[in-house]
Parts: structure tokens; sequence; C-alpha cells
């Protein structure tokens, strides 16, 4: 069954379509959320950042691949590239910049970007990042259209690895 990894920067949309990829009973994990993420040291040695924790994301693909259900994983994290081999489909939501800062100062289910140091750091993130999260994604969906087009469009993924059509 397939794997879908949902990645992109911060106000893309990526909680918001999980959560209604879950209201309409697909298996959903948001690596934001949870016991997914731990500290581990920069790569700079400057202190720490948070990375999935390789141990969970391994236990939960490989329980996943016994299941028989569909599963669709959202984050962004610096080792999720380590993970691609085990996903079906790598798919990089996007959204012009000022969108995306509309959204995150409107949403009140995460109150990350609400700072204006962390806002700073959406639009650094944006302009070093995610040019290597669209090099490696296997398709971008551009998150300014409707919701359900959104989600319309990664259903009919599932299709496909299903069919094994590209």
């Amino acid at each position: 069954m397939a794997v879908i990894f949902i990645t992109g920067m911060s106000g893309t949309g990526k909680s918001t379509v999980l959560g209604e990829l879950a209201r309409l009973g697909y298996r959903v994990v948001d690596t934001d959320y949870g016991d997914w993420m731990e500290d581990v040291p920069a790569p700079d040695g400057t202190g720490t950042e948070l990375q999935w924790r390789e141990d969970r994301i391994t236990e939960l693909i490989a329980e996943h691949e016994v299941s028989g259900v569909p599963l669709f994983i959202s984050g962004t994290s610096r080792n999720q590239g380590e993970f691609y081999p085990r996903f079906d489909q790598v798919i990089l939501f996007s959204a012009p910049l000022e969108v995306m800062l509309e959204r995150i100062a409107a949403r009140e289910t995460n109150q990350f970007g609400k700072t204006l140091d962390e806002r700073e750091r959406v639009i650094k993130d944006t302009a070093e990042v995610e040019p290597l999260l669209r090099a490696s994604a296997t398709m971008e969906i551009d998150t300014r259209q409707l919701l359900t087009e959104t989600v319309s469009q990664l259903r009919d993924l599932i299709g496909q690895v299903k069919t094994g059509k590209p």
C-alpha cells in the first residue's frame, strides 16, 4: 500500500490537508506533533536541532507495510531524505511566501511563526530549504487551490501506486 510523504515550509497547508484526509478515514501522521522528533546536535556544532526519531519513523513504515492501508506522513526534517526510498511519493506543498506568512499569522492551531524572529526564520528557510525539497520531490502541489482539489490529487496518487501507473 502507498506511503505518501508530504513536505513543505510552514504555512503551505500540510496540517490542514492531513486533517481533511483523516476526516475522510485515511491514516495520517503529522510528525510535527507527538513523539516523532528529537533534539540532536546541529551539524555546525552550535547547539541542537529537531530531527525525526529514526527508530519511530522506521517502525511506523514497517507497521504500515503490513497493514494494507494507505498512509500519509507529513513534516519537514533534516533527516527525512534517509526515508525517501521507503516512500512511494514525496510531495512538496508550496505557496508564495506572502500566502504562507498570511496563513501563519491567521492560524490558531500552531503558534510557530507568530514572532518576528520566527517569521524571519520562515523567510530564510523558504529561500534556503525549499529549493532542496523541490529538487528531491516527486511532485509539487501549489496549495493555493481549493482544499478539495489538493486532497483529490493526493487520493489519486494512491490509485497510481496501487496500479503501478506513473
